[in-house]
């Protein structure tokens, strides 16, 4: 078993905590069942980045890193998710 420092146990947290900063605009999306105010560019291209960033963050040795890649494509998949379902209701 490994003695994790503070600062590891930090980074752990900011590895969670900032994805979860995505509930809020997948919560307003859903609420006013709008996508309209988001880039549909901004929002693909996110996304595809995070795709390709996936295979580092889940071989890397560095487990803040993996948390983080693993949190952040989870919950941008469902802001792309949403952005995509809503803005298809509108057209």
């Amino acid at each position: 078993m490994t003695s994790h420092s503070f600062r590891d146990i930090l980074g752990m947290v900011g590895g969670v905590v900032l994805p979860l900063w995505n509930i809020p605009l997948i919560v307003t999306i859903r609420r006013r069942r709008s996508s309209r105010d988001i880039s549909l560019a901004w929002a693909v291209g996110v996304w595809v980045c995070l795709m390709v960033m996936v295979p580092s963050g889940l071989s890397s040795t560095d487990a803040v890193y993996r948390v983080f890649t693993v949190a952040n494509a989870l919950l941008f998949s469902v802001v792309l998710v949403e952005v995509l379902r809503f803005r298809r209701t509108q057209s």
